[in-house]
């Protein structure tokens, strides 16, 4: 927590594995933890590499790269199935796009990803792993090659089958990870990571301390975020929020956040909460239900400016 913030509003402590009372995600807490000032070339700014796409779910990681970008990262590179990385390319010419081996049903694969990524793995402030990825071998393959590669400083965000995979990852691997990484599961996700078969609404709050215990990891699940000690909780978003897509928003704000050089929480609570005011500010427009994920990236920034965060 930077010098200067209000006390009061640093959350309480997960004492001895029992959760004390959260404290609000608001905007007066937002804007007393002022994000790094945005300044300088897009390299300065922020570099942000997500893994993804698959062929049959190329938009999630376009969702997420867009979102990273809209949160005021400078530089967005992307790491798709090779026989949709063209059309990624010019759909999105905001971001370089980086072809990557897949099967004969579209997933992406993990021989040979290091390789092909290096030069991003090297250069990136952030990296997202998991919007689009639908196989989960090859997803474990990807993630042990790419996670053996990043530079040990760089934070990581894992979401949807990126989070999946995290137990199953070598343990020399998944222990490099503690301490700078972020956890954007859903609930059915946050109870895989817990090996667990479901997980009740009233059990989400222990299962997003459980998991954040277990992993080292900043993890936040519908309005609950746990890392490093404090419990928060977010009192902004509804229902039309649940929409396809909207996942991938939100692990690509973190990212793009991280890569401005924020804390690992400080990402996580700006995101999260950026991501559920653009849902509010478009539920206004559009009613609660009905309005679409692509629709909440441009709404990011303008929410951010209401926060100084811009």
């Amino acid at each position: 927590m930077p010098e200067g913030v209000d006390l009061s509003l640093v959350p309480d402590q997960v004492r001895g594995g029992s959760l004390t009372a959260p404290r609000l995600v608001t905007p007066a807490l937002l804007r007393q933890w002022p994000l790094p000032e945005p300044s300088g070339s897009k390299y300065s700014r922020g570099q942000v590499l997500v893994i993804g796409g698959a062929r049959q779910t190329p938009g999630a990681a376009m969702l997420a790269g867009e979102a990273a970008l809209r949160m005021g990262a400078g530089r967005l590179s992307l790491g798709v199935a090779e026989s949709v990385a063209p059309a990624i390319a010019v759909a999105m010419p905001e971001s370089g796009t980086t072809g990557l081996p897949e099967d004969a049903a579209g997933s992406v694969e993990g021989v040979g990803v290091g390789e092909l990524l290096s030069k991003e793995l090297g250069r990136c402030d952030a990296l997202v792993i998991g919007p689009g990825l639908d196989e989960p071998q090859g997803t474990l393959h990807l993630m042990g090659e790419v996670l053996r590669e990043v530079p040990d400083h760089v934070p990581v965000v894992l979401d949807a089958f990126g989070a999946t995979i995290l137990p199953d990852l070598d343990e020399a691997v998944r222990s490099s990870l503690r301490g700078r990484l972020a956890l954007t599961p859903n609930t059915g996700e946050l109870a895989h990571l817990l090996e667990q078969d479901s997980l009740e609404e009233h059990d989400v709050p222990r299962g997003v301390a459980n998991a954040a215990e277990k992993f080292g990891a900043v993890v936040a699940c519908n309005a609950w975020v746990v890392g490093d000690g404090g419990v928060w909780q977010l009192t902004t978003g509804d229902t039309g929020l649940g929409t396809s897509g909207s996942g991938d928003v939100v692990a690509g704000a973190v990212g793009g956040v991280l890569s401005r050089g924020a804390g690992l929480v400080q990402a996580v609570l700006w995101a999260k909460y950026v991501h559920a005011a653009s849902g509010d500010s478009l539920a206004a427009r559009f009613g609660r239900v009905g309005y679409l994920a692509s629709e909440i990236g441009p709404e990011l920034p303008r929410v951010m400016r209401t926060l100084g965060g811009d």
